[in-house]
């Protein structure tokens, strides 16, 4: 399993810092869990191993975890607030605990708030998950494609990605 193979691979300090997160928030971690699995089975199914690259499938994977985390949080709390709070929460020590060089990151970071911002947005607490992943097919139509970190802030709504497929 690829989520257990990473969480062997983090360094003393990388592993505090990720149980740290969740013993602070225990109710989260199985949501958050679930949804790690769910996105990547999604994105599986849909994109192959596509979505592994910084193409606009890794763009639709990183918004749908967003989502999926926020969407399973909020069956516990019935907060969007603070189900979108943990999501960023817990998708940002992704990119610290999994490093990519700077323009990865920043990609991923913007991709994930695009993916808080619609669930958010359009409430998508409410929706099914083909619903959410329609939605998701829809805005990847006017993704930007970007070869510099000074462009991402030209796409502020939209998803932004580094690669053709």
């Amino acid at each position: 399993m690829a989520v257990w193979n990473r969480i062997k691979s983090l360094s003393f300090k990388q592993l505090f810092l990720l149980v740290k997160t969740f013993a602070l928030k225990p109710q989260y971690f199985f949501p958050t869990h679930r949804a790690t699995l769910q996105t990547l089975q999604i994105c599986n199914r849909l994109y192959g191993k596509k979505h592994h690259k910084n193409n606009i499938t890794n763009a639709f994977r990183h918004a749908l975890w967003n989502i999926l985390i926020a969407f399973h949080c909020y069956k516990k709390n019935k907060s969007i607030e603070t189900s979108v709070n943990w999501a960023k929460k817990t998708t940002d020590l992704h990119e610290k605990l999994a490093p990519n060089n700077q323009i990865e990151m920043l990609m991923d970071l913007h991709n994930n708030a695009i993916g808080r911002f619609l669930f958010t947005e359009h409430n998508l607490h409410e929706y099914n998950k083909e619903a959410i992943i329609a939605i998701l097919k829809e805005k990847m139509k006017t993704a930007a494609l970007i070869t510099s970190i000074s462009e991402i802030k030209y796409f502020k709504n939209e998803f932004v990605y580094l690669e053709e497929l």
